[in-house]
């Protein structure tokens, strides 16, 4: 007869703590500061393009491969390990594309650190924005050769961020109704509102 053992294997995003030290807010520096580095990187070279390189392929290199790393980074390592959330598409045998959204077990024993959630999520709505200015701003200017980049930028950006958001708010619900459950309720609280008033 077999004998099966009793202690559960370690869940997603779980790790051993009992060895690491306790002291510092921040549990993953390495993690978060690559969580940063490669994103900053890529929009400090964007503007100072002209400084570092007169060629145009160097720098758009550069960046791309900048931005192909931070979201490799951002994908597959600090979401897991700083805000315990990871998602990813799978296709199935019938060829069509599934997306999975996960995040970590609230009753598990590793909670994640209010400084890492903040850094992550800070990282990761705020480079977006400046992908979007840069957008507008390579339209305006009429640096059209820079287009491409600054939407490969927004694009790979906006993917990482759009899949942690869905992963926060869980990766069954549909967006669109979220939001338009939240307007309709704000709908209804101003109609209460008129109706109040003599």
């Amino acid at each position: 007869m077999l004998r099966q053992d009793s202690q559960d294997a370690l869940l997603f995003g779980e790790e051993d703590d009992s060895l690491r030290p306790k002291k510092s807010k921040i549990r993953h520096p390495v993690v978060s500061f690559f969580h940063l580095f490669f994103r900053t990187s890529a929009i400090l070279v964007y503007l100072l393009c002209d400084i570092f390189s007169t060629s145009f392929i160097v720098c758009m290199v550069t960046i791309i491969l900048l931005l192909s790393c931070d979201f490799w980074t951002v994908k597959n390592v600090s979401g897991r390990l700083l805000v315990g959330l990871r998602w990813w598409n799978q296709i199935d045998e019938d060829g069509k594309s599934h997306w999975v959204f996960e995040s970590r077990k609230a009753q598990s024993g590793n909670t994640t650190s209010a400084a890492e959630s903040q850094i992550f999520w800070l990282g990761l709505i705020v480079c977006p924005i400046f992908w979007i200015i840069f957008v507008f701003s390579t339209i305006f200017s009429f640096k059209i050769k820079w287009l491409a980049v600054v939407i490969m930028g927004l694009v790979l950006q906006w993917a990482n961020l759009y899949g942690y958001v869905r992963c926060k708010v869980g990766g069954k619900s549909n967006l669109r109704n979220m939001a338009s459950n939240y307007l309709g309720l704000q709908i209804l609280k101003q109609a209460m509102k008129k109706t109040e008033q003599p």
